[in-house]
């Protein structure tokens, strides 16, 4: 999980530091992330995975906790090609 902490520290809360943020705190209730926050978690999936997502098969909970965007990602490296 260290990586998607490591991220959205870098890019939603930069006074934060990894370690700090719980793999289940609700990223968007927390208000850390929101919807354009969404968008860039998704294209930051799909560079480091290498693979398209389905925007339609993913849902705002699929992208809630650092736990959540952790399992996301394992599965499309999971799918993604070479």
């Amino acid at each position: 999980m260290n990586r998607v902490a490591q991220f959205i520290v870098d890019e939603f809360a930069p006074d934060l530091e990894p370690s700090q943020l719980d793999p289940d705190y609700d990223l968007l209730d927390g208000g850390i992330v929101d919807s354009l926050g969404l968008l860039t978690i998704v294209a930051w999936i799909e560079d480091s995975s290498g693979a398209e997502l389905d925007l339609g098969a993913i849902g705002e909970d699929d992208l809630r906790t650092v736990r959540s965007i952790e399992a996301l990602m394992d599965e499309t490296l999971a799918v993604a090609p070479g």
